[in-house]
């Protein structure tokens, strides 16, 4: 029994070495490792849009921080009816870390976009 492929029309280019150079190259700066998606992608979209996403890291272990404490705070609060207003001041100053960037991350995806 043979596999249907969801692709079954088999496109042929001929390139140079240096053309072959260039696009492997660009596939390198795009993050992209599969030639077959590579070139499909420019193909159909005429380019190809790497993000560095680094930034989002930062952001993701302050969410994380945040929600540790969030969640500390919550069975502090229920275990011993009630909380600290130094904690409620600590996570204030977490979330106002937090959306700082985030804004600025925000702020730069939809300049990308609206290229």
């Amino acid at each position: 029994m043979t596999k249907k492929r969801r692709r079954p029309i088999h496109l042929h280019v001929m390139v140079s070495e240096e053309e072959q150079a260039l696009i492997q190259q660009r596939m390198a700066e795009s993050g992209i490792r599969n030639m077959g998606a590579y070139m499909r992608k420019m193909a159909l979209n005429g380019y190809v849009l790497h993000v560095d996403l680094s930034p989002v890291r930062e952001l993701v272990s302050l969410q994380r921080r945040c929600s540790n404490n969030l969640n500390q705070v919550a069975i502090q609060a229920n275990t011993y009816g009630g909380i600290y207003p130094e904690e409620i001041a600590a996570l204030q100053r977490d979330y106002a870390a937090l959306w700082g960037p985030l804004f600025d991350l925000l702020k730069k995806l939809s300049a990308l976009v609206e290229l």
